[in-house]
């Protein structure tokens, strides 16, 4: 038997397609964080229907640049760590690592990308002075937090993947399950920060 082939067996290909991802401890994490920043997004939108002026005049201040690429940069990111859970499935171990890696180095480039750009709000003045941009940081500063963790989780997917004999497609599929959270929760922040008006 090769290294390869050792993923594969893991889950067998008729079963893949069709058993939920990851397991019940991840899914569970996943859907308390979704509950959290629910409730998150019901605030803030209650907060900016009282003040709605005062929330549009604070949010043409953000770069909506750096955050459309931030979006694009983890939209990417989620897509290399779901073909890296296919590559997994079938073996394909050098493959799946690959995907790993681009999808983590993606991660950190939207960590740097957002860094800098709440870096160059505060030296514009832009701090949490504000109600919308108390929101904005904490929204932003708890999304890169979970960003963080899954960096972390992607890393332990990684390291799994590169011992054959620890390599599991369940680690694999966990990562990406943590991550595509990630991503989904960005893709509202954007909504609500940057774009609704």
């Amino acid at each position: 038997m090769t290294d390869q082939q050792t993923p594969a067996r893991t889950v067998p290909k008729s079963t893949s397609a069709t058993h939920l991802p990851g397991d019940g401890h991840m899914w569970f994490m996943v859907l308390g964080d979704l509950i959290i920043f629910g409730g998150y997004f019901i605030a803030y939108l209650i907060f900016r229907s009282r003040a709605p002026e005062q929330f549009l005049a604070d949010q043409q201040h953000l770069n909506i640049t750096i955050g459309v690429v931030n979006t694009i940069v983890l939209i990417t990111s989620s897509w290399l760590v779901a073909q890296s859970v296919q590559s997994a499935r079938t073996g394909d171990r050098a493959r799946a690592l690959g995907l790993i890696r681009g999808g983590a180095l993606c991660g950190v480039l939207f960590a740097v990308l957002k860094i800098y750009e709440w870096s160059s709000e505060i030296q514009a003045g832009y701090t949490n002075s504000s109600t919308f941009f108390s929101f904005y940081y904490v929204l932003t500063g708890v999304h890169l937090f979970h960003v963080g963790i899954g960096l972390l989780i992607l890393g332990v997917a990684y390291r799994d993947l590169r011992n054959p004999r620890r390599a599991r497609v369940g680690m694999v599929e966990q990562a990406a399950t943590y991550w595509h959270m990630v991503d989904l929760l960005w893709v509202v922040i954007f909504a609500l920060l940057y774009v609704m008006r």
